[in-house]
């Protein structure tokens, strides 16, 4: 049975776009069990990047030598988290003098976690003050592990992310035209490869409605080659989110002298594009790109160029669950960034709800159900309440005027058009 080749996810640029509230236990579809296939890479092994098994029982030894050293994931598979922590641990037993980098957290966050890496705080306190709920929203319980390592062992905690709202305002409005203090002391990045062009091309053709200036026909035709100003501002702000990561790891191994393992989603860094070719163009042109392979994922994948070294998880038992997907649930379909008084609409997706409501780029969300709304996560909540068939009042800023809007979820979410997926 051939295996379905692993999609490359890119992070959205800005805030996620909002979905509505969790499926009921009446919503799960019946399972199917499917044989599980034979795994390219067996349970527990270490391979290089085409799948051949290393003749050493681990490479880590040798791995720890490297300046810096990225650790990929897959954002919402809990496995790889575990293996994340496993393989620092045998990097620490090897060469204790480590600093660990997180995408996870904005560089606004580091006294966050030189809080926590001192002791001062206690985890409850340490999410509150890193703003983990809004900044990242994935389940803090897969990496608080981690996070328990670095403090136990004394090991720094470098916080290598922007705020997503300088991403989003490059995809808006490209990077010439956002000013040097506004800009978070990222510095100009290094021309993209052909390569990873055509792949964020590709990535942002497969979702037209990013590009509102065109037919879906046409807009699918240019962005696959990078053509139009959307895709090329697209590119241009993946770059720049590289490039903020890689200064933050390169600065760090400088300043230390230490080993820096970063923890970042492996977009960022197969086939040594974004991190590590960033890296390079700032004289750090030793990393190693460490990926954790799934036992369904495809072996084609595995050309020699995704990674350095592979390790191989095991599926969580001997047959592989297959169903049919859930129902889709409502989505308000937009992309959102905080500003000083409620929440910038960044890009509203053709054919939703906040669509048919009249919402536009450019309005400031202020409420909703009555509710202020100061933060991402604010609005998500009041979303993930919201069941198919009803409404949402909102309070809107445009220009100089306050306006009300009704988000009507429809009864039946399949008439919406699905947005782009999060990572």
């Amino acid at each position: 049975m051939p295996r379905p080749s692993a999609p490359f996810t890119l992070a959205l640029l800005g805030a996620a776009l909002l979905c509505a509230s969790p499926a009921r236990a009446q919503d799960t579809p019946a399972v199917t069990v499917l044989p599980t296939p034979p795994a390219c890479v067996a349970p527990g092994v270490w391979a290089d990047g085409e799948g051949k098994r290393l003749t050493i029982a681990t490479p880590l030894r040798r791995i720890a030598e490297f300046p810096v050293i990225l650790l990929g994931e897959q954002h919402d598979k809990p496995d790889h988290h575990r293996w994340q922590l496993h393989t620092l641990a045998g990097l620490h037993a090897h060469n204790p003098d480590l600093a660990i980098g997180l995408e996870m957290l904005p560089r606004r966050a580091q006294p966050a976690l030189d809080r926590w890496s001192a002791g001062e705080l206690d985890e409850a306190a340490f999410l509150a003050a890193s703003e983990w709920a809004t900044v990242w929203g994935f389940d803090p319980e897969m990496y608080l592990p981690i996070l328990r390592f670095a403090r136990m062992n004394r090991l720094p905690l470098v916080a290598l992310n922007v705020d997503r709202s300088l991403i989003a305002r490059t995809a808006r409005d490209g990077w010439a035209a956002i000013p040097a203090d506004a800009r978070e002391g990222v510095g100009q990045p290094a021309p993209p490869s052909d390569a990873y062009r055509t792949r964020l091309a590709e990535a942002l053709a497969a979702h037209p409605d990013r590009d509102g200036d065109k037919t879906p026909a046409d807009t699918q035709a240019d962005t696959t080659s990078g053509n139009t100003p959307a895709a090329q501002r697209f590119i241009e702000a993946q770059s720049v989110w590289d490039r903020a990561m890689a200064e933050r790891i390169a600065d760090t191994r400088r300043r230390t002298g230490r080993s820096v393992v970063a923890i970042l989603g492996e977009g960022h860094i197969t086939h040594r594009h974004g991190v590590p070719h960033q890296l390079a163009d700032l004289g750090v042109s030793e990393s190693a790109v460490l990926l954790p392979w799934d036992a369904d994922r495809a072996c084609a994948d595995l050309d020699g160029r995704i990674a350095d070294t592979v390790f191989g998880l095991d599926t969580p038992a001997d047959s592989t669950p297959v169903s049919s997907p859930p129902p889709p649930r409502p989505r308000l379909g937009v992309q959102i960034a905080p500003t000083a008084d409620g929440l910038r609409v960044e890009q509203v997706a053709t054919g939703s709800v906040a669509a048919a409501s009249g919402l536009e780029a450019g309005d400031v969300l202020l409420t909703a159900a009555g509710r202020p709304l100061r933060q991402p996560a604010d609005l998500t909540a009041l979303v993930q309440r919201q069941t198919p068939g009803t409404w949402l009042p909102l309070t809107i800023r445009r220009g100089d005027a306050t306006l009300e809007r009704l988000a009507k979820f429809p009864p039946d979410p399949a008439a919406e058009s699905p947005p782009p997926a999060a990572p």
